[in-house]
């Protein structure tokens, strides 16, 4: 075990769903757990299926037509992004990670702008920010799960991605990070069915049992 422990030079996390509890927010502003469930489906497949990135706030109005969610309740969660919030053990896991030197990272399909209030939120524990690499689909030019936001996080961050573990929230994240060779630590906070072929490393409700594979 203790060369599998010492094995990652970094981690990289999906944010809006391995960091952040973004469902949450898209239930409250949505108005029941059906409709915010209904419009953020709509909202995966149209990042998955969108080719060269083209705005991630356009795909989030789309993806509320789609639903039947009206244009100002799309407006609202874009306004209120800054109100995403980590998930409880977030910030312990983070700093744990931080304090030990492991380089931390992020690969996200939001956009640059929605990404810094994400990032503010999942860094709120911090005086500075933590994560010495940051990659969004708009400066990779694609949405995950297409290799190129990992690679872009992968590059930023200058480590080998089989010594690199990413911590996916979409199940998507895990055949697209496993398929650039990254171990996957899938934290699947709601029980989330898996996609494709790919195993991740192991499969867990909550951020805390990663740090046991650094410990």
């Amino acid at each position: 075990m203790d060369s599998i422990i010492r094995s990652y030079d970094a981690v990289i996390f999906d944010l809006l769903t391995a960091l952040l509890d973004s469902w949450t927010l898209w239930r409250t502003v949505a108005g029941s757990a059906e409709s915010g469930m209904a419009w953020r489906r709509e909202y995966l497949v149209l990042t998955y299926d969108a080719g060269p990135y083209r705005p991630y706030e356009d795909i989030i109005h789309e993806a509320a037509q789609a639903s039947d969610i009206a244009p100002e309740t799309a407006d609202a969660l874009i306004a209120r992004w800054p109100e995403l919030r980590a998930w409880p053990e977030a910030g312990g896991v983070l700093r744990a990670l931080h304090e030990q030197g492991v380089a931390l990272g992020i690969a996200t399909n939001s956009s640059d702008a929605l990404a810094d209030h994400a990032v503010a939120s999942a860094a709120a524990d911090f005086e500075a920010n933590p994560f010495a690499a940051i990659a969004t689909a708009e400066a990779a030019g694609y949405y995950k799960p297409r290799p190129e936001p990992y690679r872009l996080a992968l590059d930023m961050l200058g480590t080998d991605p089989a010594r690199t573990l990413f911590v996916a929230g979409s199940a998507a994240d895990v055949p697209g990070a496993t398929g650039l060779g990254m171990p996957v630590y899938w934290h699947n906070r709601i029980g989330l069915l898996k996609t494709g072929t790919a195993t991740p490393l192991c499969v867990e409700r909550s951020l805390t049992p990663l740090l046991s594979l650094f410990s």
